[in-house]
């Protein structure tokens, strides 16, 4: 499949796999490149010294393009920020915010730069600063989402710029992605369903919980401070939705969360672990190689939209 998003990144498929934080590092990455898509290193809050490392040690395990997600709420965003260009990263994806600031900055240094967008108005105004394409993400995703779904906001965002449009939010399988292509995606970004890869390395419980995951099982913490996230249940989400029912305040419900990512990711802890992951969830029943996930996804694709 050949669209503008494959012929900027210079890759072989349209799928970009999603900056997920604590779980995109350099293994995975690498494996998505290797595959043919666009591997990314989720720089979420880590310091700029440990990115730069997972730039590095992905650049041992791939010769082709790879990108990093800027999480731009980070306290080392704007160390991070400077990384990628002393590190010399082809592709930059953004998240949490408006990435203008770092625009002179990433565009002397021929960076391909490419925000996620919840809104038709934020896709125009970035439009502006000369990003080079859009994720334009559903609130079927894991993780922070706003409140469109991928079916009313990349149709949306598609008629509002010229530039091209990625689809995110609710993509398990080649049905999601032909429906992405369709509704004026030119390619699109995974995540949940890289979560069960081989080569990702997360605790097996994290894995199993997305294994055996239905389509309910996700739920949305955080609408009462305007952060929302979606995750997976268990007793801290619902003890979260508890406190917030009750008018809990935003420190109180931090509190409640933090270390939640890495007690998921690392320690496989099912009781109160943050277990990040979209609604699609409920459609992924095994574990695969990036390379099988990849060409997979694409096939179905291809045969539905008759390529």
């Amino acid at each position: 499949m050949k669209t503008r998003i494959t012929e900027l990144l210079k890759i072989k498929h349209p799928i970009i796999q999603g900056g997920m934080a604590w779980v995109a590092d350099h293994h995975l990455a690498a494996a998505v490149s290797n595959a043919g898509g666009l591997g990314i290193i989720g720089a979420a809050n880590a310091p700029a010294e440990v990115v730069r490392e997972e730039i590095r040690k992905t650049r041992e395990l791939t010769d082709k393009p790879f990108g990093v997600n800027v999480m731009l709420l980070s306290p080392s965003a704007d160390e991070v920020a400077k990384v990628v260009v002393e590190e010399k990263v082809p592709v930059v994806t953004t998240g949490a915010g408006n990435p203008e600031k770092y625009m002179e900055m990433w565009k002397e240094a021929g960076i391909t730069v490419i925000p996620v967008i919840a809104s038709v108005a934020m896709a125009r105004r970035l439009e502006r600063t000369g990003v080079d394409a859009v994720i334009a993400e559903g609130c079927e995703s894991g993780g922070h989402i706003g409140e469109s779904t991928s079916m009313t906001l990349i149709p949306q965002v598609a008629d509002a710029i010229e530039i091209p449009v990625i689809g995110a939010g609710g993509v398990g399988d080649g049905r999601g992605m032909a429906a992405m292509f369709m509704l004026g995606a030119e390619g699109i970004q995974a995540g949940t369903c890289f979560l069960v890869a081989n080569e990702t390395n997360i605790h097996e419980n994290y894995k199993n919980k997305v294994l055996k995951a239905k389509d309910i099982d996700s739920v949305v913490t955080g609408r009462s401070h305007g952060h929302p996230a979606r995750s997976l249940r268990n007793n801290m989400t619902r003890q979260y939705v508890k406190m917030e029912n009750e008018g809990a305040g935003f420190e109180e419900l931090e509190y409640l969360t933090l270390g939640s990512l890495r007690k998921a990711v690392q320690d496989g802890d099912t009781q109160n672990g943050s277990f990040m992951a979209g609604q699609i969830a409920g459609l992924i029943h095994e574990t695969k190689s990036c390379k099988e996930i990849i060409e997979e996804m694409e096939n179905q694709a291809e045969k539905l939209l008759k390529l």
